[in-house]
């Protein structure tokens, strides 16, 4: 009797069920979660909830709200039902809300309500959200989120200000999937690591165990072109595993990205304007093709797309840092500032901004703010040597090369390979007038960039060239100093500086006749050389101390009747056309001791620099 009064409510219950098909009304939630409309897949999916009651058609209900920002919702219908105690799905997706709104703290209780170590089998969390629903209904398999709860505490931590546990909890994240790239550009970007820590990571993770063993050294290839590539000049060869997508445009930028550090930017600018004239907003290529416009300074261009950024993505740091270099490039600081500054409002972690910003500061000689950004970056930056080697810098022009040495020796440790950071030990070690300590970051600095110069140096090296000379004079090394200052001459030709360090050179060998003509060209090049005036003078009155009569003047009665300096007038007058008769020479020897106005040696980097990790760098 008990079982044919329960029998009119189960048939009573099937028949209200009917009207509505629950496999199809799920068919139709997930086709409209596909199709981007999420008002028609929130209506439905209430509805299927209401009538299902299950665990899977609820977890998509509180899908549906993630995806119309309807955040608090979202985490209400969880948590009222304690699905978050029960399930990890749930428990992720309700963490996830609060993380969209910024409730850090909140976000991280949700994690914990479940002590999840790391070695939990991953078994049991693909199993926990499906036993609720029968195998017939169950249309949606949960895929292991052990790793995505890693990433979103790694994102959490680090939006605490917690870069190490970040960092630890995006590597783990790394390793629980070797195919969550989202954990690793954010290690990569975000300069969490240092180069040396980046590539043990992608020795340490489990490509072969993971992945097809025709995919591994696809992955492993495609991670490591991520890498940091300005630490060091590097081949642009493409690695064999990769010629299969060498028409990606991912492959293509990371290839442009290496030649922009090798200072090839005309290279680089030819190969991001490809790559923008097919995809125009490409994230990778776009903080690469920024700098390489600065580099260039091609302020027309980057106005252009300065503006078009802002019209399409005004939230992204990336739009308001491209406008903050266009004003920097153009020398109007105070808006630059205002714009970079909006930039890292917009993405604290966005290290070219922070650089950039610095900048501003540098070329106004505003040493106290640019140190204060560049620490701002270092602490933001910890993999990335390019803000402590920039504190070095600034330290060095406030005459203090203690301090400057000490921030350039911890940017030594951090990137050993570096020629800019080995060019600036060779600059203080040529203030503390050890020369031959100099000559020796001057060589392996100069060595690094020859290994990946197929012809000639970019220009960006003229001024190590200039400085192995400076040095190799020191030394003593005239002819070798000559040949290094003459190779400069090849890169920049029109270099005041170049020309007078040769005229210095031929000088102090003794060859006045080409040190006149050498000073003459730098001075031409700019009036205002203080050394080259002098120098022209000395060398000139050297010249004629050295120039007497022709042979055969004691015959000559008109020559007798001269006195000496009146000879040497009459003979400089066929070497130097602007002596007329009314000037006198002196005929006292002039000195060499130039020491207050000795060409010094020369840093390497501009203040108007800005490095990409990508987008920054020396």
């Amino acid at each position: 009797m008990a079982t044919q009064e329960g029998t009119p409510k189960e048939n009573e219950s099937k028949n209200v069920s009917q009207p509505l098909c629950l496999s199809t009304l799920r068919s139709r939630v997930r086709a409209y979660i596909d199709k981007h409309q999420y008002d028609s897949a929130i209506f439905w999916a209430d509805k299927l909830a209401t009538l299902s009651d299950a665990v899977e058609d609820i977890f998509w209900y509180a899908q549906t709200m993630y995806y119309t920002g309807q955040y608090h919702r979202a985490i209400h219908l969880i948590t009222s039902q304690k699905l978050d105690k029960n399930y990890a799905a749930c428990r992720y997706l309700a963490a996830k809300c609060h993380y969209e709104c910024k409730e850090w703290q909140e976000a991280l209780n949700i994690l914990d309500l479940l002590d999840m170590s790391f070695t939990r089998s991953t078994s049991a969390m693909n199993t926990s959200l499906s036993e609720s629903v029968p195998d017939s209904e169950l249309t949606l398999s949960i895929p292991n989120c052990e790793n995505s709860i890693c990433l979103l505490r790694g994102k959490i931590y680090e939006a605490m200000d917690n870069r190490g546990l970040a960092s630890d909890y995006y590597r783990e994240a790394l390793r629980l999937d070797v195919y969550c790239f989202e954990a690793f550009e954010l290690l990569v970007n975000h300069h969490m690591l240092t180069a040396k820590e980046e590539h043990e990571l992608i020795s340490s993770l489990p490509f072969a165990s993971q992945c097809p063993p025709e995919e591994a050294d696809i992955v492993k290839e495609l991670y490591q072109s991520r890498l940091k590539k300005y630490d060091c000049p590097g081949k642009t060869d493409l690695s064999p595993a990769l010629i299969p997508l060498k028409n990606n445009l991912d492959v293509i930028v990371s290839t442009a990205e290496q030649h922009l550090y090798n200072c090839d930017f005309r290279a680089a600018y030819k190969i991001t304007s490809k790559v923008l004239s097919k995809d125009p907003y490409n994230s990778h290529c776009l903080p690469i093709h920024i700098a390489i416009l600065v580099e260039l300074k091609n302020s027309n261009a980057l106005f252009y797309l300065a503006h078009k950024l802002v019209d399409y993505y005004p939230d992204k740091s990336i739009s308001w840092f491209a406008v903050g270099c266009y004003y920097m490039l153009t020398e109007n600081f105070l808006p630059a500032r205002w714009f970079l500054s909006k930039a890292t409002n917009l993405e604290r972690a966005h290290g070219p901004s922070w650089l950039a910003f610095g900048h501003t500061f540098g070329v106004n000689k505003d040493h106290d703010q640019a140190m204060a950004a560049y620490f701002t970056a270092s602490q933001i930056m910890r993999g990335c040597h390019l803000p402590v080697l920039y504190i070095g810098l600034e330290y060095g022009l406030t005459n203090n090369p203690k301090l400057a040495e000490r921030f350039f020796s911890q940017a030594l440790s951090i990137a050993p390979q570096d020629p800019f950071v080995l060019h600036e030990m060779g600059v203080i070690a040529f203030g503390n007038t050890n020369y031959e300590e100099a000559e020796s970051h001057f060589l392996k600095a100069l060595d690094r960039v020859r290994e990946v110069s197929r012809e000639m140096l970019p220009e960006r090296w003229e001024s190590l060239l200039n400085n192995l000379g400076h040095v190799s004079r020191k030394l003593g090394k005239y002819e070798e100093a000559l040949e290094y200052h003459k190779q400069a001459e090849i890169l920049c030709p029109q270099t005041a500086s170049t020309y007078s360090a040769i005229g210095y050179v031929h000088a102090l060998m003794g060859n006045h006749s080409e040190a006149v003509n050498y000073f003459h060209k730098a001075l031409g090049l700019r009036k205002d050389d203080t050394f080259s005036t002098t120098m022209l003078t000395n060398s000139m009155d050297a010249l004629m101390s050295e120039i007497t009569a022709c042979d055969g003047a004691d015959e000559d009665p008109h020559f007798q009747n001269l006195s000496k300096s009146q000879r040497k007038r009459v003979k400089l007058t066929d070497l130097f056309g602007n002596i007329t008769k009314d000037e006198t020479i002196d005929d006292s020897k002039a000195s060499f001791d130039t020491t207050d106005h000795e060409p010094f040696a020369e840093s390497s980097l501009s203040m108007e620099e800005v490095e990409m990790e990508e987008c920054s760098t020396s």
